[in-house]
């Protein structure tokens, strides 16, 4: 069972992109769109590795940052949610380790297995690497107001291990 708030995995159960951030090379963040998959244990998420940039800079820091904030892609849902956590990139073999987070994908993207038919005509589009996250720090905002203390929740271990932060901003008090 998972420590998540409940609403936090509604969110990444409905949500069609969450808005990614890694930390680039020289310290900087950068931002990506992806779809965001709950498998009961961690937030996944794949990348073509056509697209590899987003790759290379989770192999070399870790932290990420994802927002659950469209309010497009949350399906008119006025909560929002901020998961920071650790990532690690599955990159096996591009051509079928991806395929496991193939029926999670399929659930929110119905459209998927349509293009999954024409394989063969998109290439790189089909090789793949899968982008685990594990939470480490959840804040949640019930209203969606951004600008009010959000409802912190942070796992158990981390809890136990790491100085209190301030919850806004995760910088240690």
């Amino acid at each position: 069972m998972s420590w998540l708030p409940p609403a936090v995995i509604g969110l990444i159960d409905i949500a069609l992109v969450a808005e990614v951030s890694v930390v680039r090379s020289d310290g900087r963040p950068m931002t990506y769109p992806l779809i965001p998959m709950w498998d009961g244990e961690r937030v996944l998420m794949t990348s073509s590795i056509l697209f590899s940039r987003k790759l290379e800079h989770i192999k070399k820091d870790h932290r990420v940052c994802l927002s659950l904030s469209d309010p497009v892609a949350l399906q008119g849902r006025q909560d929002r949610a901020t998961i920071i956590g650790d990532a690690a990139v599955i990159d096996g073999d591009p051509h079928v380790d991806w395929e496991r987070v193939l029926p999670l994908w399929a659930a929110k993207e119905p459209v998927i297995l349509q293009l999954l038919k024409s394989r063969v005509a998109f290439p790189l589009f089909f090789e793949r690497a899968v982008i685990e996250v594990t939470p480490r720090r959840v804040l949640y905002w019930p209203d969606g107001d951004a600008s009010a203390e959000p409802q912190t929740s942070v796992e158990p271990a981390t809890a136990l291990a790491a100085p209190v932060a301030d919850a806004r901003t995760g910088v240690p008090a």
